[in-house]
């Protein structure tokens, strides 16, 4: 999907927390890097991950799910396949009415949870990578 590089510049500089859904304590997993890298560019990065749920994880409690976070996110960003993406934007749209973004990593759409959110004012990002971005955009 083609995004205009100010979309998501203004994306990534509004932004300032991020619900990281799919986050895992494994090093080799590209959640966890793309966690650690939002965390060196100063976001508040909140871990969600029903199989982690209550351990610490970059300094933050893990959150069963969105309901469980202690803070509503600026953004979402999802690491979960296609076919699950719109459970987690209906559910992000449901509890939290200012949520700026929902970025979907790269490999994940979901079409129709996208337009269900942008309905709602929401900015989608899907088959994208904001720590691929991120660096592009703010040399």
């Amino acid at each position: 999907m083609d995004y205009p590089d100010d979309l998501l510049r203004d994306v990534l500089n509004r932004v300032r927390s991020v619900a990281v859904v799919g986050a895992s304590p494994n090093p080799a997993r590209p959640s966890h890097s793309v966690s650690r890298y939002l965390l060196s560019q100063g976001y508040r990065v909140l871990p969600v991950n029903p199989g982690q749920a209550g351990r610490s994880m970059f300094g933050t409690r893990v959150a069963a799910d969105l309901a469980d976070l202690p803070e509503a996110p600026d953004m979402i960003d999802i690491f979960r396949r296609s076919e699950h993406a719109g459970a987690v934007v209906d559910q992000a749209l449901d509890l939290f009415p200012d949520l700026i973004a929902i970025w979907m990593q790269l490999g994940v759409r979901d079409p129709a949870a996208a337009k269900r959110a942008e309905a709602r004012g929401v900015i989608v990002i899907q088959d994208r990578c904001p720590a691929i971005e991120r660096p592009r955009l703010f040399r």
